[in-house]
């Protein structure tokens, strides 16, 4: 079960604090209404500009790195809050949203439709996604639901770009 140690409501975690910062992706979290969809968003920029400069490789080399970074920023956080999933962390969306991208080149159409296609994927949370969002607690269960979504995200986003020829960064001719 997603718990919090009793009177962890009662801390506080100041915006200086590094895990505030990647738990919320720069404050892209605490945006109002929809803050797994403003760090998705937020998490396309990171992407391209990564993709760009070191290709798919370092993209998934980003998005293994910021894992841990974010499991320990999301369980720093959400003890702090004293909530088992804070909405303001989207940490989370970043990795899978950078894992989702992986294998694309730059195109901004498969970017929006792999945006898309998580961003589905990750509000329904198709089994395993939601037994791990129901029964792992902490950092990792914040950071592993995600992660599950993009599972299905990346393979549907490969399809969609194989049936309308879009690139993908892997292709050899």
């Amino acid at each position: 079960m997603k718990t919090t140690p009793a009177g962890a409501a009662t801390r506080h975690l100041p915006a200086w604090h590094p895990a505030w910062w990647i738990a919320t992706w720069f404050g892209s979290g605490r945006l109002p209404w929809v803050p797994g969809t403003w760090g998705s968003l937020a998490a396309l920029p990171f992407a391209a500009a990564i993709a760009w400069a070191g290709g798919p490789w370092a993209l998934l080399a980003a998005a293994v790195a910021l894992f841990p970074l974010g499991v320990w920023a999301s369980q720093v956080y959400s003890y702090a809050k004293g909530r088992g999933d804070p909405g303001e962390v989207v940490v989370d969306e970043v990795v899978a949203q950078w894992l989702v991208l992986v294998p694309f080149c730059l195109d901004p159409v498969i970017y929006l439709l792999g945006f898309l296609a998580f961003r589905v994927f990750d509000v329904a949370k198709p089994w395993p996604a939601s037994l791990v969002d129901r029964r792992l607690g902490g950092g990792i269960g914040i950071m592993l639901d995600d992660v599950f979504a993009a599972l299905y995200a990346a393979p549907l986003l490969y399809g969609i770009a194989y049936l309308t020829g879009a690139e993908t960064c892997f292709q050899t001719n």
